[in-house]
């Protein structure tokens, strides 16, 4: 596939549900593709999606990924249909709970650019990402409360950790949703701009991104994460053994060298 933005991807598998390309330098463009099912996250779609960060991964060629849906969903939840017929068979496939894990393990920086709807699981995949840029328009929500059931994708844990218990609780046990305002005043989103802007900020924010250096970016990411883990002490330690980590980097002398002789560092793409 050839992706305006950028190259095709490296060859592969050919992917069913989604599309891959190099949007930038340094810089991966995951697009969901299931548009007759609003971006529905089947356990294939959600396998795709992790083998294709699982590649990113691996790739010092590539610091930062963007992942997105359409203009009318980024994705309106899991399949209910599978959910339906299977039950938690579905819901709690073990490939898909590795799919799961293998988003939220990702160490390099993730932005979601969201368009339309992120409900249930599309919520839950947007606050597995480490930056929101949401469309206005954009309508966030956990309604699986209408179905019977309740988020099982990590809203129950991620929600109160992002946005409060109280704010957690209403969206939850209500299955109401909340607009891009809204979810930008409770923490949720990064920023809101423009629908017709929405991934194209994401890719501006990750090419910024993308030039940093990746060791940097991969130590820094991991340890606000680990805010949401230990107590604040404990953070501290993980912070300070952190940055002797990245102290220890060439990268990190000639690019104190450059600041000190005001000039360009020569590494910026270690």
């Amino acid at each position: 596939m050839k992706h305006p933005h950028g190259e095709e991807p490296r060859a592969g598998t050919p992917f069913e549900f989604i599309s891959v390309a190099r949007a930038e330098p340094r810089v991966m463009l995951i697009e969901f593709n299931r548009p007759e099912k609003r971006n529905a996250l089947s356990v294939a779609m959600m396998t795709e999606i992790a083998r294709a960060l699982s590649g990113a991964e691996t790739d010092d060629g590539i610091h930062c990924a963007v992942m997105t849906g359409d203009d009318r969903a980024f994705s309106a939840g899991a399949d209910i249909r599978d959910q339906h017929e299977r039950g938690s068979d579905a819901a709690l496939a073990p490939e898909k709970l590795a799919a799961w894990e293998t988003v939220r393990s990702f160490s390099k920086p993730l932005i979601a650019a969201v368009n339309g709807y992120a409900l249930g699981g599309g919520h839950e995949l947007a606050m597995a990402a480490d930056i929101v840029i949401a469309g206005e328009g954009a309508t966030f929500g956990q309604p699986e409360i209408n179905l019977g059931i309740h988020p099982g994708d990590g809203a129950t844990q991620s929600l109160p950790r992002l946005a409060g218990k109280s704010l957690a609780m209403r969206l939850i046990l209500s299955g109401q949703s909340m607009d891009a305002a809204e979810a930008l005043a409770a923490g949720l989103v990064a920023e809101v701009v423009d629908p017709s802007r929405t991934v194209e900020r994401a890719l501006e924010l990750a090419a910024v991104i993308a030039g940093k250096n990746l060791l940097a970016l991969r130590l820094a990411k991991a340890c606000v994460l680990n805010a949401y883990e230990t107590p604040f002490s404990e953070g501290l330690l993980f912070e300070r053994r952190s940055l002797a980590r990245a102290f220890e980097s060439e990268h990190r002398a000639e690019g104190m060298r450059a600041f000190v002789e005001s000039r360009a560092t020569r590494c910026r793409e270690e």
